[in-house]
């Protein structure tokens, strides 16, 4: 049975449904940046940085997607992971770009036994993998505290004074990272104008790009394509399900550890106990404002979501602070923002699937009953 054709103001009304959220934004952020009243070069300076601090991270979130594992609030692990690596070598002592680097390495164990254990427990909770993620963040952050709060130091050697606790045990509050503060991003690094353009810092996100897309292709990305799409279709070709998407979370886990290191090289400090707590919620959202979905998502809407969802934290305390004369008006804004444009994506996504089950429904009925007409 042929499908009828949709007219153009049908197919108009389509796209603007698929891309509500950014739109949404766009149209937040057109008219929040003339009342805000910041010059071109500050914002284009701004969201420049923020797409170097922030993208690797939300690269990060893709590979489970693919695997039908939806939004991954378990990035959460890896940020953690990276954080424990980065106060082992701030102890250390080692700085700049060698610091990073193995700040990256050390990270990696962390961040794989916190993958696979992960993993485990979401292959235990097929489809309720995004408030399964969620929790698993909340229990982990309890142990890291346990193990920054009052293992090291006691258990675990730390022998650089000026991170520790004045009791002699524990991590202080903020751990300096002055002395790698934006290693990466000033190597290499170009002005035009007044805007600074991170050239390294581009590159490796471009790289990760490139391998992203890449990695999709190959062997192991067709089979976590082939989970994502239908788990018992990709079970009855062979391949194995459960061990597909423990690997797709390791590899979403160690990622973010690496995000999450090249984010705080960039901001040059460390808020011990609070700089992981909203990472994940960010980064989903800013994925999500750039056209994503729970089952779908592309490098084009991170860097969409990085553009629209930063820009809007920037302009919206200024747009309020003008309009109301309080710039907390602004910050509520955004924050309100951040957790409802999840929400609302979630909402949309589940009206498509049942949307498109009840399309699917009714063309098979018609097909039945157009071939008990015919049997007649």
């Amino acid at each position: 049975m042929n499908r009828p054709t949709r007219s153009p103001a049908g197919k108009g009304l389509e796209l603007i449904r698929n891309n509500a959220v950014p739109l949404m934004f766009a149209v937040i952020v057109a008219v929040c940046i003339p009342v805000s009243g910041f010059s071109g070069g500050y914002l284009l300076n701004e969201i420049i940085a923020r797409l170097g601090r922030n993208a690797f991270l939300i690269l990060s979130l893709l590979i489970p997607i693919m695997a039908g594992m939806g939004l991954n609030f378990g990035m959460t692990l890896g940020a953690m992971a990276g954080e424990i690596a980065l106060i082992f070598v701030s102890d250390w002592q080692i700085w700049g770009i060698p610091g990073v680097i193995l700040a990256m390495i050390v990270s990696i164990p962390f961040s794989v036994g916190l993958g696979l254990l992960c993993g485990k427990i979401l292959n235990m909770a097929k489809g309720r993998e995004m408030i399964t993620s969620y929790i698993i963040s909340f229990f982990i952050n309890g142990i890291y505290l346990l193990v920054v709060l009052y293992l090291m130091g006691s258990v675990i050697p730390i022998a650089h004074g000026s991170i520790r606790l004045p009791r002699g045990y524990g991590i202080r509050n903020t751990v300096s990272l002055l002395n790698m503060r934006q290693c990466i991003d000033n190597l290499l690094a170009i002005r035009i104008g007044t805007v600074k353009i991170p050239v390294l810092t581009l590159l490796i996100i471009a790289l990760m790009c490139l391998i992203i897309v890449w990695f999709r292709r190959t062997k192991l990305g067709q089979d976590m394509r082939a989970v994502g799409q239908d788990m018992q279709v990709a079970r009855d070709a062979g391949i194995n399900v459960e061990r597909t998407r423990i690997i797709a979370m390791v590899i979403s886990t160690v990622l973010a550890g690496f995000g999450m290191i090249l984010y705080l090289q960039n901001i040059g400090n460390l808020a011990t106990y609070t700089a992981h707590s909203q990472i994940g919620m960010f980064c989903i959202a800013a994925l999500l404002v750039g056209g994503a979905s729970v089952d779908r998502a592309s490098i084009g809407n991170v860097v969409l979501g990085v553009i629209l969802f930063h820009l809007m934290f920037i302009v919206a305390p200024q747009a309020g602070s003008k309009l109301t004369g309080d710039s907390m008006i602004g910050e509520y804004f955004r924050v309100f923002v951040s957790y409802g444009v999840i929400t609302v994506a979630l909402i949309m996504y589940e009206t498509k699937k049942r949307r498109q089950r009840a399309s699917a429904g009714l063309q098979l009925a018609r097909e039945q009953e157009g071939e008990a007409t015919d049997g007649k």
